[in-house]
């Protein structure tokens, strides 16, 4: 992918400068989310990177960009590569394109029954290690992985069993997410998070697997969608906190280490406050009386289960990233009595 760097107003120059020189010498780095500003987590990102400022002593400071500011989604990782932007903050599944391994990682739809296995299995058995090797020949370096929760399924119409999806428009992203609700009679439509309320608004979508309930409700998607499956029974993706690899290979091992630490906190923040602000926001929400809330039985789950793994079988095929994801975390599921 080239990209004109004047457009953007970013100076490859300028990065690869901060890059050879001094681990020391003071960094100031633009890192872009996949949601918008509005949202609990642009919020939690922004007092992450207020956070690397004072722990640093200022040698690093951050400042995050919501959405679409500098590129779309699915550019940022060319674009942390390049130095257009220093980093980025997203879920892997937008690059899916480019390796099918990403989509593994990224959100290996039915593996999750919620974010303590998935970091478990990142920070200890391999997944990190594996996802770098995936990223760094883009000049990415994944500083840790994070989660955000199961994610909640916003509708306009009620949602019991998985014949209720057969036809429905839903906003999803690329790759293994949109090809198993296709495998259950959904319709996905790729749309980027900014477009998710006029796409309900207009007609675009009926239904969007986008984030957290709390999220969706405060953000009034409940106006044109009324109804959602809580607890969320088929999402649970992957935070990406990477950084351009030369900047990052240029730092300090106290550095790397305040933050490795720092995005730990980022993490811990975004999986409690996110829970605790489900759980206020759900007790609103049946208390007006705004939102229909549903969830699945557990054999309509299981059926579930089983075509995400049908699909889990196909995309380990698609690359050698994508089996080594694939078999890595079926390993560690296997090994926890998950499967």
């Amino acid at each position: 992918m080239q990209f004109n760097v004047q457009r953007f107003g970013f100076g490859l120059a300028a990065t690869l400068i901060l890059a050879s020189g001094s681990a020391f010498a003071k960094q100031e780095w633009k890192f872009q989310i996949n949601v918008n500003a509005g949202d609990d987590e642009y919020r939690i990102a922004q007092e992450w990177a207020k956070s690397v400022g004072e722990k640093t002593n200022g040698e690093i400071t951050v400042e995050v960009l919501p959405t679409g500011t500098i590129v779309g989604n699915n550019e940022t990782l060319d674009a942390v590569g390049a130095g257009i932007i220093q980093g980025h903050i997203t879920d892997p599944g937008y690059f899916s394109g480019k390796n099918p391994a990403f989509a593994v990682y990224g959100n290996m739809v039915g593996a999750w029954s919620g974010p303590a296995p998935f970091l478990d299995y990142m920070r200890n058995a391999g997944g990190e290690a594996g996802y770098n090797r995936l990223v760094e020949p883009y000049n990415v370096h994944l500083i840790r992985a994070g989660a955000v929760g199961a994610e909640s399924l916003i509708s306009k119409r009620k949602i019991e069993t998985l014949d209720d999806l057969k036809g429905l428009k839903v906003r999803a992203p690329e790759g293994m997410v949109s090809n198993i609700f296709k495998l259950v009679g959904a319709a996905p439509v790729n749309l980027p998070t900014s477009e998710v309320y006029t796409g309900l608004e207009k007609g675009v979508i009926d239904a969007a697997d986008y984030t957290v309930f709390s999220t969706n409700y405060q953000q009034g998607y409940h106006k044109y969608a009324p109804f959602a499956v809580y607890p969320g029974f088929h999402s649970m993706p992957m935070k990406d906190i990477s950084v351009n690899k030369a900047l990052w290979d240029d730092l300090s091992p106290k550095q790397q280490k305040i933050l490795e630490d720092s995005v730990d906190a980022f993490t811990e923040q975004l999986v409690t406050d996110l829970q605790k602000k489900d759980e206020e926001q759900v007790a609103l929400a049946r208390q007006k009386g705004d939102v229909t809330l549903t969830s699945l039985p557990e054999d309509e789950v299981k059926k579930f289960r089983q075509s995400a793994r049908d699909e889990w079988s196909r995309w380990r095929d698609r690359s050698p990233q994508a089996k080594e994801a694939v078999d890595s975390i079926q390993g560690y599921l296997q090994d926890k009595g998950m499967l």
